[in-house]
């Protein structure tokens, strides 16, 4: 559990960044929930389970909502800029701080809503797979937009779901169970 006086000290950080980064008019919303086991992120700390400051029975984990005028800024492409923040952050945080804490950045609710299109996405792609019997191949996608559409389908008797490509091109395809 982080502090009264670790939280205040994130705050400050986060708003000398995004004050030296010229953005205006912003709003911070940053939630503390109590210690979460890593099973709960989201598969977002997978790699830290190598390090040797990470504890598998508890982390701390912070949830920080930026709502601002021009999101898109702070979001950059396909959501690369947002990434980078929360990694920016947490080098900086953890340095402060001389403690691990994790970070899920969203930036007017831009995660939440992606989630959810990436969700409908899958279930809507896998009942056109099992109506049709034909495969789908979906758009390209990050490790993590890939994690949500197989999370979304492990449910599912009826469809298969695996990647294909590699790098930027990576895809995931839906294929009729047989």
């Amino acid at each position: 559990m982080i502090e009264e006086s670790g939280i205040k000290e994130i705050k400050n950080v986060i708003d000398l960044l995004l004050e030296k980064m010229a953005i205006r008019d912003f709003k911070i919303e940053l939630q503390s929930p109590d210690e979460l086991s890593p099973a709960s992120l989201d598969g977002l700390l997978a790699a830290e389970e190598k390090n040797k400051e990470f504890q598998k029975d508890k982390v701390n984990v912070i949830d920080l909502n930026i709502t601002l005028k021009e999101p898109q800024t702070l979001i950059g492409r396909n959501g690369q800029t947002l990434i980078n923040l929360q990694h920016l952050l947490r080098a900086i945080i953890n340095k402060k701080l001389k403690k691990t804490v994790y970070f899920r950045v969203d930036i007017n609710n831009y995660k939440k809503k992606k989630i959810n299109y990436l969700k409908n996405l899958a279930r809507e792609a896998a009942k056109e797979v099992s109506l049709t019997k034909k495969k789908k191949i979906l758009f390209p996608m990050s490790a993590y937009e890939r994690r949500i559409i197989y999370m979304e389908l492990t449910q599912r008797q009826d469809v298969i779901a695996e990647g294909q490509g590699s790098g930027d091109n990576r895809r995931i395809v839906i294929n009729p169970a047989e």
